[in-house]
């Protein structure tokens, strides 16, 4: 049976962090194609500024255009509501990925805080999850998963260490509003429009 990889965020926004991580992935277990998500309304970020989903997704767009094998999915922004893993991949097995296996990409950090998601069992019915981790991280933090999680979700959950790049959104976005450069942590495309919109820099209106 054919896998596809999908892998959810806020991507505020999406960087070479993220492509990586994808790429590795996507030739690591063999799949078909990567699904980024990005969040409508992150569960965890209700609080917290975050920029419009357009606008996430539109870089996100950016970003992946010259790869054959990613691809951009607005199910979680043109959704009403917080954004939750559990509907999102319930929809994507029922719509564009039906008939195939789905792996779930995120980061080990989110993997450990799993049992806190909505629904978190019923996520293991729906897909496995590729923990993605820095070369060297620590197996014993990994291994504490599986008195949380129960063996047979716990058997679903793979640990995948990838490049690291040590990049991330939130000194992305500091760099910006400071007036530094963020040249080769984006893909140039992201960066122009970031530029161009005047995102990050109190220029435009960035949230909701």
């Amino acid at each position: 049976m054919t896998a596809i990889g999908v892998m959810g965020g806020t991507f505020d926004p999406i960087h070479f962090g993220h492509l990586r991580a994808a790429e590795e992935v996507l030739q690591g277990f063999g799949l078909e194609r990567v699904i980024f998500v990005p969040a409508g309304r992150p569960p965890h970020k209700l609080h917290s500024e975050v920029t419009s989903p357009e606008h996430r997704y539109t870089m996100a767009k950016l970003a992946t255009v010259d790869h054959l094998r990613f691809e951009v999915s607005p199910i979680e922004i043109q959704r009403e509501g917080p954004s939750y893993t559990l509907d999102t991949l319930r929809e994507l097995r029922d719509s564009v990925c039906k008939g195939k296996t789905l792996y779930f990409i995120t980061g080990l950090d989110a993997i450990l805080e799993i049992h806190t998601w909505k629904g978190y069992k019923q996520l293991f019915e729906l897909a496995n999850f590729i923990a993605v981790t820095r070369p060297g991280y620590s197996v014993e933090v990994f291994l504490t998963l599986e008195k949380v999680l129960g063996p047979e979700c716990f058997s679903k959950v793979h640990p995948f260490p990838v490049t690291l790049l040590a990049i991330a959104s939130r000194d992305i976005r500091r760099r910006v509003r400071e007036g530094e450069s963020i040249r080769y942590l984006v893909p140039e495309p992201v960066r122009l429009y970031i530029e161009e919109h005047g995102l990050y820099s109190g220029r435009a209106d960035e949230t909701r």
